[in-house]
């Protein structure tokens, strides 16, 4: 594996680490529980995520090293307060399995971007289309709170996510032949892989989850 993927992997993996173990301490506060999902301190968390995102997609190429590191080690530990609602709503062995498929899928798409002599630059625009069309129509099932449309909606969101990681890995490997082996080019390919999969596991949990009601 080239140096540039092998440090967004790295980054990618703490990352997960943050967000997961954050969740699931978290999970086991009762009193933590309560101040996050208790009154307006969720939305709160949620608007700083979102912010975070928009942040971060915009300014992580003028960022330095550092600040790159430190945005997305918050984003990290800002969504894994969220994702504490994950081990309270799932049995931990169940979030394990799907974690472990999600890895596995994961590194199936991620060998495919890789090793594909297939230009997949050209998908970007179709995956983005998707994208927002699977955020709007969750906007709308929030109205509709329909179960089948929703499990419609995270069937077609894998499929994109899918894609997203063969595509990212892709434009990795492509910055890499190109000679661009940054440590801020490493932070946001991370951010881009982390999200992917944090996508992957949240869409198939909800498909294959076994919840505790």
């Amino acid at each position: 594996m080239n140096q540039l993927l092998a440090k967004t992997f790295l980054w990618m993996f703490v990352g997960l680490l943050v967000t997961f173990l954050t969740g699931y301490i978290v999970s086991i506060n009762e009193n933590m529980l309560l101040s996050i999902f208790g009154g307006p301190l969720f939305w709160l968390i949620i608007i700083l995520e979102f912010a975070l995102v928009i942040f971060f997609s915009a300014r992580v190429h003028k960022m330095k090293p550092m600040t790159a590191r430190i945005c997305f080690l918050l984003y990290s530990f800002v969504s894994g307060l969220t994702f504490s609602s994950i081990f309270v709503g799932f049995e931990v062995g169940s979030v394990m399995y799907v974690f472990l498929i999600a890895a596995i899928v994961f590194a199936i798409f991620g060998a495919i971007g890789f090793l594909t002599k297939i230009d997949l630059s050209k998908i970007g625009v179709y995956l983005i289309m998707g994208l927002f069309a699977i955020i709007i129509c969750c906007f709308i099932n929030l109205f509709v709170a329909d179960a089948t449309f929703d499990l419609v909606i995270s069937i077609i969101a894998l499929l994109i996510f899918f894609g997203f990681t063969a595509y990212d890995i892709h434009k990795l490997k492509i910055l890499s032949e190109a000679g661009i082996d940054g440590d801020v080019v490493a932070i946001n390919g991370a951010f881009q892989l982390y999200l992917d999969f944090i996508n992957i596991f949240l869409h198939l949990l909800s498909i294959v989850g076994n919840s505790k009601d």
